[in-house]
């Protein structure tokens, strides 16, 4: 019986090319000094430039210097850590990021930049804080210290991003992505915040980034294009988002609030100011028959959420609009029919005038509930026009004043838990001297629009700092638009125990001279309604509006003409809103000063206690720590899966258990080249790796029992080879495995991936020995 024939030996890999920058000591081989140095330079330009479209989101330049300093510390140690080991180069650039931020916005870490439980406490604070500025204000935002940690903190994530991408793994074309993060906030926020030229500045930054080596110029006509794409996809998906910042949420089946199929929805708050900024108002509405103007509502909001602002909840069960609807009010009315015509609005929600008795509408799914005062359907939808017969409530202010009886409304509309008690103080202080419910409505409306309030209307709002929205609002910055006013007095209604809930709708639009108004995008307005025992709820509007929208019912005039005040529609307009609000006249009420900074220490913020700060960073630990473990859990399975073949025998059993021997060698620093034969690949690891005795034994006879497979066709019987694996790795482990082989295995790693760098011709060649290290020394053809 002749002897087997050998099998064909591959020839051996063409010597490398000589590597330009030879790698000086302690320096990871194959990491160039232009990358070490063109790298973190590369790195800065595109991220700063990138994030020049967040000018139209914070104020001033400030937040560039916290986002410059953020971006280029990162990048720094990134190009430090680089030459030593690429896998320390994120972990290190993270700790710096946190140093930096527990140096710059805390008092309590240890030795002043080390974070201890007292910095991570202030750091929770502050976020927590800028998620409530967030939700609460407009932007151009101020650059408050909250912003700045969380503009920080940003900055330095997406530098620590692109690094990696870029640099570390050497992929450019990718980094790109983490580069579009900056343009996803200011085109959610408004279509129109996002100027030209931050767009070809990204546009450039992505270049930069194309330009790391000269033999990948040829990218850039490529690169140029994905990024152009990919900022034309940013700035549609912002097109196509309601504005947000606000801090009233719809959580319920509610507005559409978007232009895409070219009408319009309202949400309540989520695009109320959307409409307010269109840089054209957009009719929506004309109406004839409309005597006396008139508030034309589309939906209420009953409940309020501390720190998240009002809500809309599901509608009660409604009647349907084809007989007479049930009055949600009483008392003295004026009946009144109007005409409406759609011309550009489709919602859940139906506008209604007044207390409406009768609606003629096309769609059979409209419903009307009494107890919200709102005609709703389960799904958005235009009607091209609808017939309303109304009642128009016409009590006097002596009437209301008079009004007494059972509270009838559902509980709720009294609701104010987890309100902070500064709010219920104000309310009280200012509603001291009234001893009616209709008083107190009174003394607070006038407290916003009555002549010497140092209240301001303005689409922008001023920057708080007491960790609650609504005390901000009433004690420091006092200035914001309709919903911040509707909301801030329904709240304080319910703090003096008088029945309330905000109402989203229009004021009743211009007349047009044929006898129709035309209601705009520029007339959507949110007030307050307050509920009064034989009565129900009467319209009060706290707005300090100096245009003439506001709408003043007849009983309000009829108060401030007997207290001798000046109604809001004839006041001057008021100034822009400062740092510090003018003082109120004499005798006028008393706002709550700004709190000291001795008090403002004694006060718990309501971020303290706030749970997402905490949330975000245990999601952000576990997918980093995903990231590290996935190769060595992948590993892992490999061996198992191996294993198992092993054990089982037959065909596949010796070219699994070879596989896994050779991958073991290989993740403690030994691989074996292709073009060894089995024995040869045997001979290699048991001189390499220092194998005698028993180990050795196990390597040579799962050698010969390989060979006896491959060429013999001699399939090992069930249990034969899994002993044998395991002997042999057991020993090759027991000369030591590094952190890095554990976490990085270099079986299942690419080289340019563990080193951080381009893949070259000669790095290509190791890949492919890695990748057919499993191969090595098996025939062409196995039997």
């Amino acid at each position: 019986m002749s002897a087997p024939t050998r099998p064909p030996v591959r020839p051996a890999p063409p010597p490398a090319a000589p590597v330009p920058d030879a790698a000086p000591a302690g320096r990871t081989p194959g990491a160039p000094a232009w990358t070490v140095v063109l790298g973190p330079v590369a790195t800065v330009v595109a991220v700063l430039l990138a994030g020049t479209a967040m000018s139209s989101v914070v104020q001033g330049a400030a937040w560039f210097a916290h986002a410059a300093v953020a971006v280029v510390l990162v990048s720094l140690v990134g190009g430090l850590l680089l030459p030593l080991r690429a896998w320390l180069v994120a972990p290190g650039q993270l700790l710096a990021l946190v140093l930096l931020v527990t140096a710059w916005f805390t008092g309590g870490g240890v030795l002043g930049v080390l974070p201890g439980p007292s910095a991570f406490g202030e750091l929770s604070g502050l976020l927590g804080g800028a998620g409530q500025q967030i939700d609460s204000g407009l932007p151009p935002v101020a650059a408050s210290p909250e912003i700045l940690l969380l503009v920080t903190l940003g900055f330095g994530t997406i530098a620590i991003a692109v690094f990696g991408l870029a640099v570390t793994v050497a992929a450019p074309a990718a980094a790109g992505v983490p580069l579009l993060v900056v343009f996803a906030v200011p085109t959610a926020l408004q279509p129109d915040l996002l100027p030209w030229w931050t767009v070809v500045a990204a546009t450039l930054g992505y270049g930069v980034l194309l330009l790391l080596r000269p033999d990948r110029l040829r990218q850039i006509p490529a690169g140029a294009a994905v990024v152009a794409v990919a900022v034309v996809g940013s700035l549609l998906a912002g097109l196509l988002a309601s504005s947000v910042g606000t801090s009233g949420r719809f959580d319920a089946t509610g507005g559409t609030g978007g232009d895409a199929d070219g009408s319009i929805g309202l949400n309540p708050f989520t695009s109320l100011r959307g409409q307010l900024t269109r840089s054209e108002p957009r009719p929506l509405f004309s109406v004839r028959g409309l005597q006396t103007p008139t508030y034309l509502r589309a939906l209420t909001l009953q409940s309020y959420v501390p720190q998240e602002g009002w809500k809309a909840g599901r509608p009660l069960p409604g009647v349907p609009l084809t007989g007479p609807l049930p009055p949600s009010t009483s008392g003295p009315a004026a009946s009144q029919d109007v005409q409406v015509d759609n011309l550009g609005f489709r919602d859940y929600w139906l506008p209604v005038f007044g207390d409406p008795t009768r609606i003629a509408v096309n769609s059979p799914s409209w419903a009307y509930d009494a107890d919200g005062g709102i005609v709703y359907s389960e799904r958005a939808q235009s009607e091209d026009g609808w017939t309303q017969s109304m009642r128009l409530p016409e009590p006097s202010a002596d009437q209301l004043r008079a009004a007494s009886g059972p509270t009838t409304v559902d509980r709720s509309y009294l609701d104010t838990d987890g309100v902070d008690p500064r709010v219920t103080a104000i309310a009280r202080e200012v509603t001291a001297g009234a001893t009616t419910p209709f008083d107190r409505a009174m003394a607070l409306e006038d407290h916003f629009t009555g002549p010497g309030s140092p209240f301001t209307y303005s689409l922008a709002t001023a920057p708080g700092g007491n960790g609650d929205a609504l005390v901000d609002f009433l004690t420091r910055g006092r200035t914001g638009y309709c919903e911040q006013y509707a909301s801030a007095m329904a709240v304080m209604l319910r703090a003096v125990d008088v029945p309330a809930r905000v109402a989203v709708g229009f004021t009743a639009g211009d007349a047009d001279g044929s006898g129709a108004r035309t209601i705009t995008t520029e007339d959507a307005h949110a007030w307050v309604e307050a509920w009064f025992p034989g009565y129900g709820w009467m319209t009060f509007d706290p707005t300090p509006l100096a245009d003439g929208r506001t709408i003043d019912p007849a009983y309000v005039q009829q108060a401030r003409e007997q207290d001798g005040g000046t109604p809001a529609a004839e006041q001057t307009p008021q100034p822009e809103p400062s740092a510090t609000p003018p003082p109120p006249e004499a005798g006028g009420p008393t706002p709550e000063p700004p709190p000291t900074e001795e008090q403002a220490a004694d006060r718990p913020t309501a971020a303290t206690g706030s749970w997402w700060p905490l949330v975000v960073a245990l999601l952000l630990a576990a997918a980093v720590l995903a990231v590290v473990l996935t190769p060595g859990l992948w590993r892992r399975h490999q061996y198992s899966r191996r294993a198992g073949l092993a054990r089982a025998g037959g065909d596949g059993a010796a070219a699994a258990a070879w596989d896994e021997v050779l991958a073991a060698s290989r993740d403690h620093g030994v691989p074996v080249p292709p073009a060894d034969t089995v024995r040869a690949a045997a001979d290699r690891i048991t001189e390499r790796h220092g194998l005698s005795g028993r180990p050795a034994e196990a390597l040579r006879e799962l050698a010969g029992r390989v060979e006896a497979s491959w060429y013999g066709g001699m399939l090992p019987e069930p249990g034969t080879l899994d002993g044998l694996v395991d002997e042999v790795r057991t020993a090759i482990a027991a000369g030591g495995t590094s952190l890095r082989a554990r976490v990085l295995p270099a079986s299942v790693v690419p080289e340019a991936v563990r080193r951080g760098r381009r893949p070259s011709d000669d790095d290509q060649t190791a890949d492919d020995g890695a990748a057919d290290t499993a191969t090595a020394g098996e025939p062409a053809e196995r039997g």
